[in-house]
């Protein structure tokens, strides 16, 4: 939903952001469309003109968010297959924790993304909507 320029953006809730965050949509303004690829975030919301990057070194805390998110997967799955099949451990566990590993951080990185934008409006800075980040830096 873009935003007409200047008009008012109306406040969004810690739930909602993050929701928007895991679905890959601006926290701001819940457009959609930020990437240009799997790999590749546009540099600014196309509906309300957020930049995303405020400092550098800002996508740090999206490195920790994948990290912590597919790490917590791993430790679920690994401990819970562990754990069915003790006392004789199969092999095949392998088989299933190591892609997680693996690929896992490839397929949770335009989410970890969003999310930590999600993160970083809803928890860490309570802006006025309205505010631009951009023009701070």
């Amino acid at each position: 939903m873009p935003v007409a320029p200047g008009a008012a953006i109306p406040p969004v809730g810690r739930g909602r952001a993050m929701w928007w965050g895991l679905s890959r949509r601006c926290a701001r303004c819940g457009t959609g469309g930020l990437f240009r690829g799997w790999f590749r975030m546009a540099d600014d919301c196309p509906g309300c003109g957020l930049h995303f990057e405020r400092e550098p070194g800002y996508w740090a805390g999206a490195l920790a968010v994948n990290i912590i998110c597919v790490a917590g997967l791993f430790a679920v799955v690994f401990v819970a297959l562990l754990a069915a099949t003790v006392p004789d451990v199969p092999l095949w566990i392998l088989a299933v924790v190591v892609p997680i590993a693996t690929l896992g951080p490839l397929v949770w990185y335009p989410f970890s993304k969003t999310v930590w934008v999600a993160i970083d409006r809803a928890f860490l800075q309570r802006l006025d909507p309205n505010e631009r980040l951009d023009e701070q830096i």
